[in-house]
């Protein structure tokens, strides 16, 4: 993989800010900080995005998170680790990044029993946050550091 091709926060410093200030502003939605995080891993590994993958492992590892969990995130649907909260947030990070599969109502209709409307809002611009940072990291060949 060669190295990164354009510097994309430099180049364009404005944007690059506006999609940092949309996590922020997540991180203050009220949702709890280790699930916007789940939903960032999640997406990432949907979309094979290395860079992401790395940095949102390293983040739930920093907050104590199960490595177990994370090692089964990939799985999710197959293990007993998660809540159903998360997993109406997990089926729907799912759903919305590979949104050919969102024209039926059953993701949304789970997703209602266990968040109410601005919760939603704020996992749906979540996932559409982290979609748009792979798709800025895997097509400019962000690589993940060995450290």
């Amino acid at each position: 993989m060669s190295a990164l091709r354009i510097p994309f926060a430099t180049l364009q410093p404005e944007a690059y800010r506006a999609l940092s200030d949309l996590n922020a502003a997540l991180y203050q939605s009220g949702l709890e900080r280790k699930l916007i995080d789940l939903l960032y891993l999640r997406v990432s590994q949907i979309n094979g995005c290395a860079y992401c993958v790395d940095l949102h492992w390293r983040d739930l590892m920093r907050q104590d998170e199960d490595p177990r969990r994370l090692n089964s995130l990939v799985s999710w649907r197959e293990v007993p680790f998660f809540s159903p909260r998360e997993r109406a947030a997990l089926r729907w990070a799912d759903a919305v990044t590979d949104i050919r599969n969102l024209h039926d109502d059953a993701a949304l209709t789970e997703l209602k029993a266990q968040f109410d409307n601005a919760e939603i809002a704020a996992l749906t611009f979540a996932v559409a946050a982290m979609n748009a940072w792979n798709r800025l990291a895997i097509s400019l060949h962000m690589q993940v550091k060995a450290e």
